[in-house]
């Protein structure tokens, strides 16, 4: 499941919509030299995704119009991009896998809404 860095990514001949947006978020990265300014550093990127969440969920909570919220759904995707890059993860195997694991659970009933997880109540 190894991914790309920053300048594996900007070197890459894109022939996939993915690799396409991949690779327009590493020239993002190296525009900004993400990597010699700490901006690959995991914990300082966690912690811009949950602003970055925390302006979706305003965004949703208030009424926003969509555009905005659209904007704010972007802003998340941008930095999960920019993570996978950062932790050089495939992240479109990665995704793979998930799907492939998650399309066989069993959905259940939570509190808020409906579930699709591992998680069983007796635990």
């Amino acid at each position: 499941m190894k991914g790309k860095n920053t300048e594996q990514w900007m070197a890459h001949e894109a022939s996939h919509e993915w690799d396409v947006m991949m690779k327009k978020v590493a020239a993002f990265h190296h525009k900004h030299d993400f990597e010699a300014n700490n901006g690959h550093d995991m914990g300082y990127r966690i912690a811009l995704t949950v602003e970055e969440l925390g302006e979706f969920a305003a965004a949703v909570t208030k009424g926003k119009p969509l555009e905005d919220c659209a904007e704010e759904m972007a802003d998340v995707l941008l930095l999960l991009m920019g993570h996978a890059i950062a932790m050089e993860v495939d992240l479109k195997d990665a995704f793979e896998k998930k799907y492939a694991k998650i399309m066989q659970r069993p959905s259940r009933q939570g509190r808020l809404g409906l579930r699709v997880t591992e998680y069983t109540p007796d635990e």
